[in-house]
């Protein structure tokens, strides 16, 4: 029996990936007409550069894919789905990514909405949360394909070129996929994030949509009604870094992405909360090696490249 299952889902897979080929035949994302899901391919090798995960499902079906966060490397291809359950700060990349070897995959968005609903009709159920104890797993995660969860991708992208069906299914399938996470391997990562004990990603959810901000310690801790000592404890079991740390990181990545895109130095430093450029040329360069200016020079030489 384990035979056949392992049979069928490798049959689903090469499904999934033939169905990836056939819609997107040039590099970049496509959407698929369910809100919030996306094709894509890449055929050039990406160096890891700074990245702002948002809450997401990213599943590759061929070739492989690159994160760094706090120092860590995490390469995930076929055989795991990453799950991205708050906000957090990384390098990626697609190191690997060639013509002969395209990077082909779906990225799913986590409505927090849906998913907040199921997990909190999970733990009313059977109580999950409340047997899991107090500890607070990583808001990044890496999780085996499993029956339920290739099912219900594959049934999900088979809506892809229906509009009537998308229209109508579209919703139901993506929830019976976000169903399928939180009962896989990262269920209980992305069940804190979203259900009951969710005081982390709230913290990240308000610091993120206040970068710009001068904020501190006692600021994020006031937001769940938590101390500072039990703050920085949750935070650094969440997402391996403090919570100045995460910080600093979310604001220079923002600033390095926003740099990337066109933005001048200045504007970037002062969009993520800087007063000081001297302070963020050297917070950046401690942090990436190089100055804003070499970093952007760097990064135009690859894209030239590419």
């Amino acid at each position: 029996m384990h035979v056949l299952l392992n049979v069928v889902d490798g049959m689903s897979k090469q499904l999934i990936k033939q169905l990836i080929e056939n819609r997107v035949s040039e590099d970049g994302m496509v959407e698929t007409g369910v809100k919030g899901v996306k094709l894509f391919r890449i055929t050039h090798s990406v160096r890891c550069a700074p990245a702002v995960y948002e809450p997401s499902v990213v599943v590759i079906v061929s070739g492989a894919k690159e994160a760094i966060l706090d120092g860590k490397r995490y390469v995930y291809d076929n055989r795991q789905y990453m799950c991205c359950s708050m906000s957090m700060p990384v390098e990626a990349g697609t190191p690997r990514a060639s013509p002969d070897n395209p990077l082909l995959g779906v990225m799913i968005s986590l409505d927090t909405k849906v998913m907040t609903e199921l997990a909190i009709a999970m733990e009313s159920a059977i109580g999950v949360i409340k047997s899991q104890g107090g500890s607070v797993p990583p808001g990044f995660a890496l999780a085996h394909w499993d029956e339920a969860f290739t099912d219900a991708l594959w049934r999900l992208l088979q809506l892809v070129g229906r509009p009537v069906d998308t229209s109508i299914l579209g919703d139901t399938r993506l929830r019976e996929l976000y169903y399928a996470v939180l009962k896989g391997e990262a269920g209980n990562s992305v069940r804190r994030a979203f259900g009951v004990g969710n005081e982390i990603a709230r913290v990240i959810e308000y610091l993120s949509s206040h970068l710009d901000k001068s904020i501190n310690i006692e600021d994020m801790a006031s937001q769940v009604g938590m101390s500072r000592a039990v703050l920085h404890r949750k935070f650094k079991q969440a997402t391996t870094m403090s919570p100045i740390q995460f910080v600093k990181s979310m604001r220079l990545n923002t600033a390095a992405m926003k740099i990337a895109g066109g933005m001048n130095v200045n504007t970037a430093a002062m969009d993520v909360g800087y007063v000081s450029s001297s302070q963020f040329s050297r917070e950046f360069k401690r942090m990436y090696g190089k100055s804003p200016k070499q970093w952007t020079h760097a990064q135009q030489l690859v894209a030239g490249m590419a």
